[in-house]
């Protein structure tokens, strides 16, 4: 794979963004292609066999974009078409799941949240982590409806938001949890509000950094990681998607913190 060859990056929204932040904070020289599915988002309320046949589909198109490596940024995504695209794509692929294992060992009263979509909790995926880290702990898991439209629209903060966590967060307050996993990669955007909400006793987990940072030993262990040398400027990332981009742009660009060009595709 030459030289220049981009990370893929891909969620059915703007959600993804915040795993592509964190691989664009841990390498900075790596190029990045990130494609937000805005025109079938939220991914989580679909079938899991559309959201499996769908996936495959972009997987399939980035890879013949030049990808090196696809990271679906997508909890849903992950549950249902994980091992399908590693199964039919040449590249490695490396996906998203809720957090429980680091959240197992973390709470402190064996009270666990889970945020999610009702698609990664309903996926076979989620049961398998389950059985394999949470024996020993009580896990609640709560759909999160309304959450990704926030989202999708840049908003992140205010009365809104609050109007819309606090009925969603409300069991898990009476659960008890001490430990509440962001288990969307739409939701770290929404970190501040949900630790307003749950209070300075509750602990928030999210997946992105372990995500960027296994994406990145693979491709060192393949010989397909460019590290940065004296000089090394920033790379750039190359904004897709499917939906309007006039539309996509602003929010992309206040979750992204930075101007992006966004680049509409049929797909």
């Amino acid at each position: 794979m030459k030289e220049g060859s981009p990370i893929a990056v891909f969620d059915s929204g703007l959600g993804g963004l915040s795993v592509a932040r964190d691989l664009h904070s841990q390498a900075p020289e790596e190029p990045l292609l990130y494609l937000a599915d805005t025109r079938y988002c939220p991914y989580g309320g679909r079938p899991l066999e559309e959201i499996r046949e769908r996936s495959l589909h972009v997987g399939r198109y980035l890879v013949g974009l030049g990808a090196r490596a696809l990271v679906v940024a997508c909890n849903s995504a992950s549950g249902a078409a994980l091992e399908v695209l590693r199964e039919n794509l040449p590249v490695p692929v490396i996906g998203m799941e809720p957090a429980v294992k680091p959240a197992a060992a973390a709470t402190r009263n064996g009270s666990v949240g889970v945020m999610a979509t009702a698609a990664t909790l309903s996926a076979d995926r989620y049961e398998r982590l389950m059985h394999a880290h949470a024996r020993n702990v009580v896990v609640t898991g709560q759909a999160c409806p309304g959450l990704v439209e926030l989202v999708e629209e840049g908003e992140t903060e205010g009365d809104r938001v609050r109007q819309v966590l606090r009925p969603l967060l409300e069991p898990l307050e009476e659960a008890g949890v001490d430990t509440v996993v962001l288990g969307c990669t739409h939701y770290p955007f929404l970190r501040d509000a949900i630790a307003e909400i749950m209070g300075p006793g509750v602990t928030l987990i999210e997946s992105g950094p372990a995500v960027a940072r296994q994406t990145l030993r693979i491709l060192e262990s393949q010989g397909s990681r460019f590290p940065a040398g004296p000089g090394t400027e920033r790379a750039k990332m190359r904004f897709l998607t499917t939906g309007d981009p006039i539309r996509v742009a602003p929010a992309a660009e206040r979750l992204w913190l930075a101007p992006l060009k966004v680049k509409g595709i049929a797909l």
